[in-house]
C-alpha cells in the first residue's frame, strides 16, 4: 500500500480576476475550491493512475470535513486524524495579471495528536511506500520527517520525500527512496548557479552521495533530470503545452515516477510518466486526468546522459 502524509492541508480557493487592485473592491471572473496539500495532490493522481493510497495528515473544523468528504466522494482512502482545536487552513490564491497567493496558517497540533500519527505508520511493513511532502507546521519538531523515517529503519518501506532544503538535507542520512528538489531548489541547498544540465546531474549526485537512494529533480520547461541508485543520469523533455497551472504539478510528478516505477520497476519508464503527469497537470485547472496523461506520453523523449 501507498502512503501519503500531508501535515498541513488547506482548501485552495482560486480565483480568476482580470487586474487585482489592492485596496479597491475587486469583482472575480470565476472561483473554484479545491482539497489542498502536496501528499493529498500525490494520492489524486495515483488514483487517475489506477493505485490505490492511503491519505495520512491532520484535519480540523468545517474546512477539515470539507476536504475529507471531497476526497471520499472521489473514491480516496483517507485516515485522517481530527483535531479539536481551529480549522484547517484555507489558501487563497488569485490569478490575475500576476499570481499571488495568501496562505492560511492552521490549527495547533498536539503531541497526543502526534502521537496517533506515528502509530499510524508504525503499521507500515515491507512492500509499502510512504511520500512525506511538503512543510512541516510550525507547532510540530522540525525534525518531524527524520523521526518518521527513524521509526521505519530496517522496514523496508520505500520513503519519498519532496521537501525544501534543511528538511530534506536533513533526511538524507537516513537513506529516502527518492526525493524530489526542483532546480531553484538545488542551487539553493549549494548556493550555486546551475547553468547546464551537467550542473544539475553533478549535484543531484551529491544529494545521492548523501544518503538519497533515487534523486529526481524537475526544471520546469526544460524537463527533469533524474539520478538513479547504479549512480546513471536520465533527462527526459516535457510534452508542449499552455501552462494554466503550476499548482501540483511536482506532486503529479511523484505520483507519476511511484506508478511508473511499481508497474515496470524500470527508471526510465518512471520518468517518462512521472514528466507526463507533471505536464498533464500543469496544462490543466486542477490535477490531471488519466486520459490527459495518456495522451502525452508520446512527446516524453527520456535518454541517458554520459557524466
Amino acid at each position: 500500500m501507498i502512503y501519503t502524509v500531508t501535515l498541513n492541508p488547506a482548501i485552495d480557493y482560486v480565483i480568476m480576476l482580470d487586474n487585482l487592485k489592492v485596496g479597491s473592491v475587486n469583482r472575480i471572473s470565476s472561483e473554484n475550491v479545491y482539497p489542498g496539500g502536496k501528499g493529498i495532490n500525490v494520492s489524486g493522481v495515483l488514483k487517475e493512475l489506477g493505485y490505490e493510497s492511503t491519505a495520512l495528515g491532520f484535519i480540523s473544523g468545517f474546512s477539515g470535513a470539507f476536504i475529507k468528504d471531497s476526497l471520499d466522494k472521489k473514491g480516496l482512502e483517507t485516515d485522517f486524524i481530527d483535531l479539536e482545536n481551529g480549522f484547517t487552513r484555507i489558501n487563497v490564491k488569485i490569478k490575475s495579471n500576476e499570481e499571488t497567493e495568501i496562505n492560511g496558517q492552521g490549527p495547533h497540533i498536539n503531541d497526543e495528536k502526534l502521537n496517533q500519527l506515528y502509530e499510524k505508520i508504525d503499521k507500515l511493513n515491507e512492500g509499502d511506500a510512504l511520500v512525506l511532502s511538503g512543510s512541516i507546521p510550525k507547532t510540530l519538531n522540525e525534525n518531524l520527517y527524520e523521526n518518521i523515517m527513524k521509526r521505519l529503519e530496517n522496514k523496508y518501506v520505500k520513503v519519498v520525500v519532496d521537501a525544501t532544503k534543511d528538511l530534506l538535507l536533513n533526511v538524507l542520512k537516513h537513506k529516502p527512496f527518492l526525493i524530489k528538489p526542483n532546480n531553484h531548489e538545488l542551487e539553493e541547498m549549494f548556493n550555486v548557479k546551475l547553468k547546464s544540465n551537467e550542473d544539475v546531474a553533478l549535484y543531484a549526485r551529491k544529494l545521492k552521495d548523501m544518503g538519497a537512494k533515487n534523486v529526481l529533480v524537475s526544471m520546469g520547461k526544460d524537463g527533469a533530470i533524474l539520478v538513479t541508485e547504479e549512480n546513471r543520469v536520465f533527462i527526459s523533455n516535457v510534452a508542449k503545452g499552455k501552462v494554466i497551472n503550476s499548482v501540483g504539478a511536482g506532486d503529479s510528478m511523484v505520483a507519476g515516477f511511484i506508478s511508473g516505477y511499481l508497474s515496470t520497476n524500470s527508471y526510465e519508464e518512471a520518468l517518462k510518466l512521472g514528466t507526463a503527469c507533471g505536464s498533464a497537470t500543469a496544462f490543466s485547472s486542477d490535477l490531471a486526468t488519466r486520459e490527459f496523461i495518456e495522451s502525452l506520453l508520446s512527446e516524453i523523449i527520456v535518454k541517458e546522459i554520459i557524466i
